[in-house]
Formats: structure tokens, sequence, C-alpha cells
């Protein structure tokens, strides 16, 4: 094998999909079931570890507490101002809080952690019939992440905010 060969080899063993997953977004496999109809949505909640308050440089468990709920509630608000505007979009007041039989879709995190390397947000995605409390769809875990330089908390609200558009594709999918 020539030089160049084994060069271009190298070049394209880098640039392999597998070898780059935990650093740029992957594209899912669309859900079999159309949830285009769907327009009653339960949004859950985005359960990050209290007890990693240390880890993230906060002075105090309740100080992260804080943060998680308005990461959740700002992620809420997005969702409903942004990335489900032609849905009515409640979501969870709590992490044990996974709404009624009265939505027509229940969205559950699950796996949800924060990636120490890359300062993003790894979770599941799984889309529920609440009526049968059963699973229709799932998105595999994933990173989510949009890195800054500055303010942790704007990391995990960027990382949210493509956790928003994945659900805006994802239930909105033409068929």
């Amino acid at each position: 094998m020539r030089p160049w060969q084994i060069f271009a080899a190298y070049l394209a063993l880098l640039g392999c999909p597998p070898c780059l997953e935990g650093h740029q977004a992957r594209e899912t496999k669309a859900p079999a079931v159309d949830m285009r109809n769907l327009k009653q949505v339960f949004l859950g909640w985005v359960d990050l570890s209290p007890d990693q308050w240390r880890t993230w440089g906060y002075e105090s468990r309740e100080e992260w507490v804080e943060i998680i709920k308005d990461l959740n509630l700002g992620f809420l608000s997005s969702c409903q101002s942004k990335y489900m505007t032609d849905r009515t979009v409640v979501g969870a007041k709590g992490k044990t809080d996974e709404g009624s039989s009265d939505y027509d879709l229940y969205v559950k995190f699950s796996n949800v952690g924060i990636d120490q390397d890359f300062y993003g947000i790894r979770l599941s995605i799984h889309f529920i019939d609440p009526k049968t409390n059963s699973e229709i769809a799932t998105v595999p875990s994933r990173l989510y992440f949009q890195k800054r330089w500055f303010r942790f908390q704007l990391y995990m609200r960027a990382a949210l905010d493509e956790v928003g558009k994945v659900l805006q594709r994802e239930i909105s999918r033409r068929r």
C-alpha cells in the first residue's frame, strides 16, 4: 500500500460516524407511529441529579435544585412557544409528576445525565400513549449539547433547546 493510500484510509476512519458519536448530533430513525394528530402533550421532567450540586460548582444543593427547576420551566416554555406551537403542551411540576390520561401524548425522559466532557445533557426520549400507558416510539439515548465558554446554565439551556428541536421534528414529521 502506498503512503497516500494509508493517509486516505486514516482520514476516512477519522470521519467515521461511530467515531464521532459523542461529538455531534446524529439523526434518529423516524418513529413508527404518526404523532401529528396528537394535540394535547404532557412533557415530562428532565431529571438532573440534585446531588451533583458540588460537581457543577454551586454553593448549595438548594441552589442547584432551583437551577434544575428553572431549566425545566424554560424548556417547557420553549416547547410551548417555539417547538410545539400547534399543540397544547403542559409540563411536569416535578420528577414524580407523570400527568394523566387526559393527554394524547406523554413525552418521558430517561437515562438523564450531564456529560462532564462536553457539558451537554445525555438522555433518551420516550413517546407514551397515556391512555394505554404503552410506549409508541423512542429516540435512543444521545448527547444534546451546545458548548459555550461561559455560564454552565447556558450549556444546559442550549442542550434542552436541541432536545426541543428533536421533539418538534419527531412529533410533527410528515409521512
